[in-house]
């Protein structure tokens, strides 16, 4: 079990330091040394958990989805505004978000997957949802809807980390939906939606964060006790 936990935390480690390298230098500038170096991991512990930094480079753009989190309570066109919120808050502080929108930016394909689908099939499957509970206007083509969402969101994004390096992200993705829901969403459905979010994603961040120590905490007092609990037992042996 600990062997497992190891190997799980040294791919989370490679993961993490191929991002942030990846987001430096984007895909073809990414040099495998320079991931070993900030990794500090050994070439083979690298290649037992990825064959290739093209495989790298395709668990970071699989793991972008899972930076953002759609809350079942919230209403589907709120969800999605929290969405770009939420990942608008990992462009400034995740290096995972970071890599992969620049990976995608770049136009790196892996096996035939378009850099894009899982944020067009994402939004696609809100937006549709939406229509069916009366909140999205009838005349929206949900796919089309969803790659022109996400085309406007990745040109905001650009242009904030163009003229200050994503610094103002929030209140432009605020502007952006303020131009966007007119033409999406009933007019009664515009009066309850919140273009800023209903969640704070750096809070939410932190309660994560918290609660990931204090998991790591218990799992080291237990260690420590059962550590304890064996050298008692040796003790009271060799008494």
């Amino acid at each position: 079990m600990a062997k497992q936990a190891r190997a799980l935390q040294t791919r989370r480690t490679i993961v993490e330091a191929a991002a942030s390298v990846f987001a430096e230098y984007g895909y073809e500038r990414a040099a495998t040394s320079e991931i070993l170096r900030r990794a500090n991991v050994t070439k083979g512990a690298m290649y037992f958990h990825f064959p290739s930094k093209e495989s790298l480079a395709q668990a970071i753009m699989d793991e972008q989805t899972g930076l953002v989190n759609v809350e079942p309570r919230l209403s589907p066109l709120q969800s999605i505004i929290d969405i770009t919120h939420q990942f608008a808050h990992g462009l400034r502080h995740d290096p995972i978000a970071r890599a992969g929108t620049r990976l995608s930016i770049e136009g790196v394909f892996f096996n035939g997957t378009h850099p894009w689908g899982d944020w067009f099939d994402l939004t696609t499957r809100l937006l549709a949802e939406g229509q069916e509970q009366g909140e999205v206007l009838p005349q929206v083509v949900p796919r089309e809807t969803a790659e022109f969402i996400v085309g406007t969101f990745t040109g905001v994004q650009l242009v904030s980390e163009a003229i200050n390096r994503r610094a103002d992200l929030r209140g432009r993705v605020v502007v952006m939906w303020r131009h966007i829901l007119p033409s999406v969403a009933h007019p009664a459905t515009i009066a309850r939606l919140h273009p800023e979010g209903v969640t704070d994603p750096a809070a939410a961040t932190a309660r994560n964060d918290a609660l990931h120590e204090a998991q790591d905490g218990a799992r080291d007092e237990t260690r420590d006790g059962t550590r304890g609990s064996a050298r008692n037992e040796v003790g009271a042996g060799t008494a």
